[in-house]
């Protein structure tokens, strides 16, 4: 299970989002582990991902840190994680973690036909996939779509849905940038699986439709 499962949105914009973390397992094999998810980590820096994290950020939150502070950072209890915003990218990362063969389980959250893809050209065999079936009930008191979009890539539901209300409308009346917005949206999100390139996207289009 991962809580980067509920991202919201369309097909078209969820391509460019990519999660692709590791995550020992308690009594079996996360004893020692911290220089595995460290070498999981510089492996996926060599790719140019948009953001990083892992359970040593929950411990320091709010405190701003480069990616390779958060790597030397790394504890051995949770997850460490990478968001890419293309293929390219995540591909390269998944065929060199494969090859260091870390003995730890890796996950991937994205389109479902795009991570098969990427996992047959890595030479693995993927165990299983989750899905999210959608929110049911009354679904009329949810925040608006392009809200839960950018809202959901935070799975621990740190970026407030009053926050991305106030960065749309800013970026509509031209205060700040969507570039910009997107990395203040960013910084709540401690376990650093929020996508700030895609939070950029979102924003320019949320600005372009005049949406509130």
């Amino acid at each position: 299970m991962t809580n980067t499962l509920y991202r919201q949105g369309t097909r078209e914009n969820l391509k460019g989002d990519y999660v692709l973390f590791v995550h020992p397992a308690k009594g079996y094999n996360s004893e020692g582990c911290e220089p595995k998810l460290q070498q999981f980590l510089k492996i996926c820096l060599k790719y140019n991902p948009v953001n990083i994290g892992s359970e040593a950020d929950l411990k320091k939150p709010g405190v701003p840190r480069t990616f390779e502070e958060k790597v030397e950072s790394v504890m051995n209890t949770g997850a460490a994680a990478a968001v890419f915003d293309n293929l390219d990218s995540l591909k390269k990362a998944l065929k060199e973690v494969k090859e260091a063969d870390l003995g730890i389980s890796t996950i991937i959250t994205g389109l479902i036909d795009e991570v098969d893809q990427v996992c047959r050209e890595a030479g693995i065999t993927r165990h299983s996939v989750e899905h999210h079936l959608g929110f049911h009930g009354n679904t009329r008191r949810l925040a608006p779509q392009r809200v839960l979009e950018i809202n959901s890539m935070c799975g621990h539901g740190c970026v407030s849905f009053k926050l991305v209300s106030k960065m749309i409308e800013q970026v509509k009346l031209g205060l700040i940038t969507p570039k910009k917005a997107a990395q203040l949206l960013a910084k709540p999100c401690t376990c650093g699986v929020f996508n700030p390139a895609r939070a950029e996207i979102l924003l320019e289009e949320a600005r372009e439709k005049g949406e509130n």
